[in-house]
């Protein structure tokens, strides 16, 4: 079944054209990245999919209900993890389920505790590091009612000792809580650690020029990264982005 479907979504501003007929549909519990040049339009896409912007025309469909320019139906994790200074880490993390009316305070320090983060329940965001920032705003996402987790390169100021660390826990938490994950990413090796299928958009005016599945299976491990099977796939996949005119080389930019 198919969590979020997009028929030919075109966006542009002004006179630039940033999405142009963009076509893709996720399915229930799929891990989905997307890859593409910077600035392709990938923020957009997710802005669109949000509901901050209505596209110009097209349609996105969230389990068969079109939510063009409508807000509240997905959970949204942007670059920075956006906790509010002024609540604790447990009311952070409720935030997205106190809009809906309705917490689950026993399950939220449930999560907090697998995240190691039961004994910053009452702690200030200020009180903790980056990659813990980030877990405690994963989980905010996940305890939001939405069907499909949005994803903005939520790695990208980590980092990479911090950023491996918060892949491997980012796996075993979904196996653990299985959710529709959509992820925007520059760094073609996490595409590939994390999801089952990675959509590759052309440079502006955006649209999907390649999908490519992933063969690896679950559960993955770190040891992966050093297969010879996986740096093949991280060539190909750099291979098609530079063909694209993306200075991508499986970093972050």
């Amino acid at each position: 079944m198919n969590v979020l479907t997009v028929h030919n979504l075109s966006k542009k501003f002004d006179h630039q054209v940033v999405i142009e007929n963009l076509n893709l549909a996720i399915k229930e519990g799929e891990f989905v990245s997307i890859l593409g040049p910077s600035g392709s339009g990938k923020s957009t896409f997710f802005n669109l999919v949000g509901g901050i912007l209505a596209p110009d025309s097209g349609s996105i469909l969230l389990n068969g209900e079109t939510i063009n320019g409508k807000r509240g139906f997905i959970s949204y994790m942007p670059q920075t993890p956006s906790l509010f200074p002024w609540r604790t880490i447990l009311q952070n993390v409720l935030l997205g389920q106190e809009l809906h009316g309705k917490t689950d305070k026993e399950k939220a320090i449930h999560m907090l505790n697998k995240a190691g983060l039961g004994d910053y329940l009452s702690a200030y965001p200020d009180e903790l590091s980056g990659g813990m920032k980030q877990r405690a705003a994963f989980i905010r996402a996940l305890l939001s009612p939405g069907s499909i987790i949005c994803l903005d390169e939520p790695f990208s100021a980590l980092d990479e000792l911090t950023r491996h660390e918060m892949q491997n826990w980012l796996l075993s938490i979904l196996d653990d809580y299985r959710k529709t994950v959509l992820f925007v990413t520059h760094n073609i090796e996490e595409a590939l650690y994390l999801s089952d299928r990675i959509l590759i958009l052309s440079d502006k005016p955006a649209s999907v020029v390649k999908e490519v599945i992933v063969p690896f299976t679950r559960p993955r491990e770190e040891s992966l990264l050093l297969e010879e099977d996986f740096f093949k796939w991280k060539r190909d996949i750099h291979l098609v982005l530079k063909g694209l005119g993306s200075d991508s080389n499986g970093k972050n930019d």
